[in-house]
């Protein structure tokens, strides 16, 4: 750490990652600051561009929720930065009415959140993974804090702030089976999707037999877009489940993704929490659009009309094992209705195992001693130990306090509305005794 690059600047907020949800956050601290003056806010993320899923926006993929669930309409329906502005902006308003739909694709969202994030070049950094957060004390009290990162070329960074905000996101979830093959080629998280398809023999059309490990909405898409774009692919679909199963986004139900529910959820005790989480898994985990799941369907079908069979769905089906030779990978394939394991080889893996949100711990680990077990505050703040003056907040981390909606784009901006406010309450009430130059320098 001797040859970082320290900054004498305190800021007031960094935030990790710069995602939809700091995307938002960095918006209504704006939009606020405009009336209550701003606070010096800085967004480091470790892309090198900005992008949102980019691996992995296929051209049949679609956003599963409104447009009007954008970075800010239901916080400001007159802010600028809307997704109809954007339309508006980019000339297309009038093409998207004609479209007569709710749910852009998931491409033009990504390019919503890029055409936002230009707008806030001044206050982001791209190209650089935090690597720890850690405290900066004064007479016992961690009165700041330290964030230290690492850019593309290696050089790492150290800036000082009296708050963070967590963003991290979620990591690739790799099954047991296939960690030992975390570095083959061969084997890839659906999170890489589509700049490993461009190294693999089916490009250039040549014959490929591949195997998607999954059950869920990322499975399926990459199933269609096998199917659809590259002709030379065989392609197995192995799930645990039975068969694929919609999502539920019956209008009922999909107020467990409103504000209001976030408040009722966060009132109940752990127990009821749990037991309010499952019962509404078939909103988002392992589940697919019921259009989607109509394609697939219909795939296998023609199938067996013309009696060529392309393709094989394995249903209730878990890896026992997966070994890698110079030919491809070997699955020994369990099938739980009749104990009978089977071995199938193939050229390629993916893995739509969904993802892990422990990123947090990590990043916090030098903090450990004031966090506790994570409780987090109605506004998203850690409960720390009162020896902690500086503000940690989460988001994407809190779905066992706040519900299954902390980790969709459901309730971004009035979740980045909660934040600010507690923000400007803290930086009122209990700011932390002013930092010098001297002092910031002298921590790292």
């Amino acid at each position: 750490m001797t040859q970082a690059i320290a900054s004498a600047v305190v800021h007031d907020l960094i935030g990790i990652g710069f995602g939809p949800s700091n995307l938002a956050l960095a918006i209504a601290l704006q939009e606020h600051g405009q009336v209550h003056g701003h606070l010096d806010v800085l967004f480091l993320d470790k892309q090198a561009d900005y992008r949102w899923h980019g691996n992995t926006l296929v051209s049949q993929s679609e956003l599963q929720i409104s447009f009007l669930k954008d970075l800010v309409t239901l916080r400001n329906p007159t802010s600028p930065y809307s997704f109809v502005n954007y339309l508006k902006a980019h000339g297309r308003l009038v093409d998207f009415i004609n479209l007569g739909t709710f749910y852009p694709c998931r491409m033009e969202f990504n390019d919503y959140l890029r055409w936002v994030a230009s707008h806030f070049a001044a206050q982001s950094r791209y190209g650089e993974e935090v690597l720890a957060i850690e405290p900066v004390l004064h007479q016992q009290q961690v009165e700041a804090l330290r964030v230290i990162s690492r850019d593309i070329q290696g050089q790492h960074h150290v800036r000082t702030t009296r708050s963070v905000v967590v963003s991290a996101g979620g990591t690739p979830r790799i099954p047991e089976a296939f960690k030992a093959l975390k570095d083959d080629a061969r084997v890839f998280h659906h999170s890489q999707y589509l700049e490993r398809m461009t190294r693999q023999p089916c490009i250039n059309g040549q014959p490929m037999r591949i195997a998607i490990i999954g059950g869920g909405q990322s499975a399926a898409e990459a199933f269609i877009d096998l199917n659809d774009s590259y002709p030379s692919t065989r392609v197995d679909l192995i799930l645990r489940g039975s068969a694929l199963k919609p999502a539920d986004d019956s209008p009922f139900v999909n107020e467990v993704f409103s504000p209001q529910f976030t408040d009722l959820m966060y009132q109940q005790g752990t127990a009821e929490r749990e037991r309010m989480i499952n019962e509404y898994q078939s909103t988002n985990y392992s589940v697919v659009d019921i259009d989607l799941i109509e394609r697939i369907y219909g795939i296998f079908y023609r199938q067996k009309v013309s009696g060529i069979a392309r393709h094989v769905f394995h249903s209730l089906t878990s890896i026992d094992s997966a070994t890698a030779d110079g030919q491809g990978i070997q699955l020994a394939l369990r099938n739980a209705a009749s104990g009978e394991v089977s071995e199938q080889h193939y050229d390629a893996i993916i893995l739509a195992t969904g993802y892990e949100r422990q990123m947090h711990r990590q990043l916090l680990a030098p903090l450990a001693n004031y966090l506790g077990e994570f409780e987090v505050d109605r506004d998203y703040r850690i409960v720390t130990d009162p020896r902690c003056k500086a503000g940690i907040y989460m988001q994407g981390f809190c779905q066992a306090s706040h519900g299954l909606s902390d980790t969709l784009l459901s309730v971004l901006p009035i979740r980045a509305q909660e934040i600010c406010a507690s923000l400007y309450a803290h930086d009122q009430h209990d700011k932390p005794v002013s930092l010098t130059d001297e002092r910031v320098l002298a921590a790292v």
